[in-house]
């Protein structure tokens, strides 16, 4: 089996809780790409990917109700974790690091996404299992979105899909 170019791992947070330790991560940001120097962990051995981009999305909220309506302050954000990412030096080139970057850029639509749907919708006083609801579609979305990515970029080998792949996530 030859190396696999490129993969994704999706780490599901459901709050941020302030005052915590957390892992280091990097907040997506449109003016600052991903480098390799960003990829810190080592692969798996025996792991015939090139690069494995470690990103997710966490959410936080407050919701308070007022009258008969809940309210809520709602922020989503997507994340690369830099401890759980990684890449074979002796294989990646940028074509690759691009590929990579777009799976990054992938968390970050599916963030605003679910930023929309939130925003869209009349909460209960169930709010935060109706929040954790779309959170997991989201996900589910996510994981499959991602994946057919990897098939259609054969994980960054069809440079022609990659293109399209990134003028389709581009424009999205």
């Amino acid at each position: 089996m030859g190396i696999i170019k490129g993969g994704h791992l999706i780490i599901l947070l459901f709050f941020i809780h302030l005052g915590y330790a957390q892992e280091e991560s990097i907040l997506w940001n449109p003016e600052i790409p991903l480098s390799w120097n960003n990829f810190k962990d080592m692969p798996t051995e025996g792991d015939t990917s090139a690069a494995l981009t470690a990103s997710g999305i966490s959410y936080q909220f407050s919701a308070e109700q007022i009258n008969e309506e809940i309210v809520l302050d709602f922020q989503v954000s997507a994340f690369f974790y830099p401890q759980k990412s990684w890449y074979k030096p002796e294989v990646c080139d940028e074509n690759i690091l691009n590929h990579e970057q777009l799976h990054f850029d992938i968390a970050e639509l599916f963030a605003r996404k679910m930023e929309i749907i939130v925003k869209k919708k009349r909460f209960t006083a169930n709010v935060k299992k109706e929040i954790k609801e779309i959170y997991q579609s989201i996900i589910k979305e996510l994981s499959v979105f991602q994946d057919v990515y990897d098939q259609e970029t054969d994980f960054s080998r069809n440079i022609p899909n990659q293109r399209l792949w990134n003028q389709k996530i581009k424009t999205a």
